[in-house]
Parts: structure tokens; C-alpha cells; sequence
């Protein structure tokens, strides 16, 4: 009898995907500010990059109190981007290219110019149309005073008073981010039944899988609790509630139900790596975000410590790993590296941090290396490849994110790294929009990105852009890098961390500050910094080695005499 050949995995489990944000890519109007013509333009840079797959973060109509995550209709595109008709265009341009679009989508809240909330604004207390948000009384005598104590996530109260028709004092509203971004009552159907719609209108549109915001949080306990000092599993009042999962595996049985199922892509921020792994079970979640990872120090040791975790807790539930080293939210790489805490939390943001820039590159470069060459998904977030650093003296003025606002000026937001992508020329906007006579980019960019913009980067392979497209076509043909094995040997302390994939490629970081020997290898394939010796791996640095198997024959032992292409 004949053998059927080997289904080949799915896409998405080791998949490259580039996460766009629409307003600073690529503006193709003039008007300063990125949109979907400026995307579609630059489609052919994405498919040279090599990647298999573009997150675009909300994209939909929004007056953009939180950069576009405060959605006042998910079937429309925000003027200022396009139209619906561009948006079915970009993804198939896109996908005749082979990359798949992946579209945000945002459960735990709406804008308040969404037309439900103005609804329910205009309605009076008791009418069941408020029932798709939390509208409750105030405590004490005059209701004056708040429902609950929750923090927001970005800083200050969770509520916020409403005026009933006659101008007198009304009922509060529940907001775990901004007041302009009223939480949904997943408990009300038509929530439920909305959500499932709008998954639906996208991926009968071409979308390849939905990127689902802030995925723990929509379920609240209805009885609105104070957050205990002490959380039982399941218990918090507004984080991780168990009835979660019901509604994810309904949008799983909607993603399965087409002829090439559509992915779901959590982000879960939480610390129990078993509670985590409960959205990747196989009736919910494909993948979910791996913060853990992002968020460590440049340290071997915490590194590989985030490894392991990451990798124990995917396997139970057969979910690949996803490995991320920055987002639309986080301090770029070339900048948090650069510092003497390399770790990253929100808590800890804080202006007039010292940065060592050019530590901070060397070790992003590394950084990369190192997430590239590990099992799972990569997801790289725009201007990365490009080694852009955050930029932290943007004016006061201009500093959009509701962070900086809510935490009276003390966090510095998240508007530095959202700054217009430098494509090329000597001078801003560095080609983001499409000439002299075009608005100023709607966030400054710095006069000293000249050497980093694209063009500036293309022809060398020794920039942060030659590593990322030699780092990802090696990823997408190498054998090894097909697996989903990794192996630990060799060096493994403090400062340095080796793993093998496969059988030939071993992947060698060394997070300290003095060189170390590398091991006994045929060839250097590729090395974040230029190795002095064949034998040598500098400070700082990452490197691939092509290595003979497990069980070699002797005469294949040998030091190289080949040097890695990449320089620093």
C-alpha cells in the first residue's frame, strides 16, 4: 500500500509575523499620518523581509483616544487610513504575495462614540439597552462615590459618573482602561452575538486570523467585588474569570468552519503559566503572546529560564510558542537593552532613564538571533529590523498616549515607540509620506535616523535590516529551524546560554561582558557581531553554528575556517 505523504503543519505554527501599525508605517496621502495606501505601496518591502503573515493593530473607525483600540465600528476603516474597499484590496495584494493579514479585534471595550453607547447613554437606568456595558449606582447616600476601587491599566480610577436627562448626577460606568472606552457585559447575548459577527465579516473578507486585545479581561464577576489581597485561580473579579473560555471556544468553532481555518492569536498577560495555557487549549486559542520573554532582563540566565517556562507550558496542550521582543506598547529593544535594568513593566516606565545606545544595538542584535532561532512563531514588530531606538524627547504637546495623561506626566507613554517608520533620504520625514510638499509626520521623527532608514540599510549586509532578512530566510529554508526541538548543551550558566535545533544547528548567546569560546563547530552561519577568531564569540553577541550530529564521526570535529557574513 502506497503512503500518503505527511500533512505538512500549519502556517501559523512557525510562522514570521510582522506587526504593522497603520499610523506610522507608511503615509501614501501626504497628510502626515500612515495609511492603507501607504501599506499597499510597501507590500513588496514585507515579502523581501520574508515575512509570512501582517498584524494589523485596529485599523477600524475610532475618534483614537488610545491609539485606535477604542473602536466605534469594526466594519468601517477609519478615514484617515481608507476604506473598506482598500482594506479588501491590501489583503489580497498581500496575500498574492503570500502573506496572510491578521486583524485586531477588541472584546473588552468600545469607544463612547460607539453608536451602543450613546444608545445606552440616552436611555434611562433600568432600560436593558445599558445591559451590554456596566452601568451601576454609586455607593453612599448620594451615590457619590465609586462602585468598586480597580485600577485601571493605564492609571487612576476605573469609573466614571454619567448625567441622566435631567442634568442631575446618574449612574457610574465601568472603564478598566480610559474613560473613552466603556467595558462591554459579556454576560448580555448580543455582546456575545456582535463579537461573532465581526469575526465573520473579517474573515469572509480575506483576513487569515484575528489578533484578540487584552484576551483576559472581558469576563467580569457580576457581583463587582474588591480584588482580594490573595487571588484564588478563576476568582479575580475582572482578570482570567473562567467563563472566558466558553467564549473563545465558540470563536474557535466559527475559525475552524472555513475552508482554511482562520487562527485566533491571544494576548494574555498573566503570570501562571497553567492558567495560560488554558487559552491554548484545542478547542480555543492557536497562540498567545509570550510577555514573559519580552519582558526579561538581557541575562542568560532569565532568558533561559523564559524559555523553559514558555516551552512546559505549551506542551500539555500541543500550542507552538510565540516569541516577541517588542510591541506598539513596549520600549524598543535598541533602547531597553541599553539600560542598566534591561527588564521591562509598565510600572517601572519612567523618564530620564540612561540608555547606552550602542550596547543596546549590539545586544538587540543578539536578542534577535536568539528569538529567531527559537521553536514556534516570531512575531517582529515594525522598525525593529531597522534597530530604531524609542524616542524619549518627543514634546509634552504632542504625547498622545493615555498613559502619560492619566499618570500626570509621570510615565512617559507609549508614543516613543510609534514614531513614523524612516524609509529614506537625509532629512524627516525620511520618505514616510510622499514628498517635501507633505504635512509633518504626526509624531517627530529624530534628524539623526538618516543611517537608519531603509534605503540607507538595503545594500549592507552588515545592518540591523541585512541581519533580520538573512536571519529570516535562513529560519524559513534552514532543516533544523523546521523542527520544533530544542536541546540544551554545552554552555549554560549566567552568562551564556546553547541550544541545539535539529540535529546540526546549535545557537550560541553570550549575554556577558568578556568574549567565550565557542564550541566545536563545521561553520558559522550567522553571527550577530564579527567573530575576531573561528573559535571566538564576542560580548554581547549571538551566533548560528552548523555543527556535526549527536553521534559524529570524529574526522567532522573541527574548527572552522568559514566566518560568519554578518557584521556589526
Amino acid at each position: 500500500m502506497p503512503h500518503s505523504a505527511p500533512t505538512p503543519d500549519p502556517w501559523w505554527r512557525r510562522a514570521v509575523i510582522y506587526q504593522v501599525y497603520v499610523r506610522s508605517f507608511a503615509d501614501g496621502s501626504g497628510d502626515g499620518v500612515g495609511d492603507l495606501a501607504g501599506v499597499r505601496s510597501r507590500l513588496p518591502y514585507l515579502a523581501d523581509l520574508g515575512v509570512d503573515a501582517v498584524w494589523f493593530t485596529p485599523w477600524y473607525r475610532s475618534p483614537w483616544a488610545d491609539g485606535g483600540y477604542d473602536v466605534a465600528d469594526y466594519r468601517d476603516i477609519d478615514p484617515r487610513f481608507g476604506t473598506l474597499a482598500e482594506a479588501e484590496a491590501l489583503i489580497a495584494e498581500a496575500a498574492a504575495l503570500g502573506i496572510r493579514t491578521i486583524v485586531d479585534v477588541v472584546p473588552n471595550h468600545v469607544s463612547v462614540e460607539h453608536p451602543w453607547f450613546a444608545e445606552a447613554l440616552a436611555a434611562a437606568p433600568g432600560n436593558p439597552i445599558r445591559d451590554r456595558f456596566w452601568f451601576h449606582p454609586g455607593l453612599g447616600e448620594h451615590g457619590d462615590t465609586m462602585p468598586t476601587r480597580w485600577e485601571s491599566s493605564f492609571g487612576g480610577s476605573t469609573w466614571t459618573r454619567t448625567a441622566d436627562a435631567d442634568g442631575r448626577s446618574g449612574e457610574w460606568y465601568l472603564h478598566l482602561f480610559s474613560a473613552d472606552q466603556p467595558d462591554l457585559n459579556w454576560t448580555d447575548p448580543t455582546v456575545r452575538a456582535e463579537h461573532e459577527d465581526v469575526l465573520r465579516f473579517w474573515f469572509d473578507r480575506g483576513a487569515a486570523g484575528i489578533r484578540i486585545d487584552s484576551a483576559a479581561l472581558p469576563v467580569k464577576d457580576p457581583a463587582l467585588p474588591e480584588v482580594p489581597d490573595a487571588v484564588e485561580p478563576g476568582q479575580h473579579p475582572h482578570l482570567d474569570r473562567d467563563e472566558l473560555h466558553d467564549i473563545y471556544r465558540s470563536w474557535r468553532t466559527i475559525a475552524d468552519a472555513y475552508a482554511e481555518p482562520r487562527v485566533l492569536v491571544g494576548e494574555v498577560w498573566l503570570e501562571d503559566a497553567r492558567r495560560f495555557a488554558d487559552y491554548l487549549r484545542p478547542d480555543e486559542m492557536h497562540t498567545a503572546f509570550n510577555f514573559d520573554f519580552m519582558a526579561r532582563p538581557w541575562q542568560a540566565k532569565e532568558l533561559r529560564d523564559a524559555v523553559v517556562t514558555t516551552i512546559d507550558a505549551h506542551a500539555p496542550v500541543g500550542a507552538p510558542p510565540t516569541w516577541v521582543l517588542s510591541n506598539h506598547d513596549v520600549t524598543r529593544p535598541v533602547t531597553r537593552y541599553g539600560r542598566e535594568d534591561s527588564s521591562f513593566a509598565f510600572a517601572s516606565k519612567r523618564f530620564g532613564v540612561p540608555t547606552d545606545l550602542l550596547l543596546g544595538r549590539r545586544r538587540a542584535r543578539a536578542a534577535a538571533l536568539l528569538s529567531g532561532a527559537l521553536p514556534g512563531a516570531l512575531y517582529l514588530y515594525q522598525g525593529d529590523e531597522l534597530g530604531l531606538p524609542e524616542v524619549e524627547d518627543l514634546p509634552d504637546t504632542l504625547r498622545e498616549d493615555p498613559m502619560h495623561a492619566r499618570s500626570g506626566g509621570v510615565d512617559p507613554g507609549r508614543d516613543g515607540c510609534r514614531v513614523p517608520l524612516p524609509w529614506d533620504g537625509e532629512t524627516p520625514p525620511f520618505g514616510f509620506s510622499p514628498d517635501s510638499a507633505s504635512a509633518p509626520p504626526w509624531l517627530p521623527q529624530p534628524a539623526d535616523w538618516a543611517a537608519l532608514t531603509v534605503a540607507a540599510q538595503d545594500a549592507d549586509p552588515a545592518s540591523m535590516l541585512g541581519l533580520y532578512r538573512t536571519m529570516l530566510a535562513l529560519r524559513r529554508t534552514d532543516p533544523d529551524l523546521a523542527t520544533e526541538t530544542l536541546t540544551w548543551e554545552g554552555r549554560n550558566d549566567d552568562e551564556v546560554l546553547t541550544f541545539r535545533r535539529g540535529t546540526r544547528l546549535l545557537c550560541v548567546v553570550n549575554t556577558g561582558a568578556d568574549p567565550i569560546d565557542l564550541p566545536r563547530h563545521e561553520s558559522a552561519l550567522l553571527a550577530s557581531a564579527p567573530l575576531p577568531t573561528a573559535t571566538t564569540l564576542p560580548a554581547h553577541a549571538a551566533a548560528w553554528l552548523r555543527v556535526a550530529p549527536l553521534t559524529p564521526d570524529p574526522a567532522h570535529l573541527r574548527n572552522p575556517e568559514q566566518h560568519p557574513t554578518q557584521g556589526a
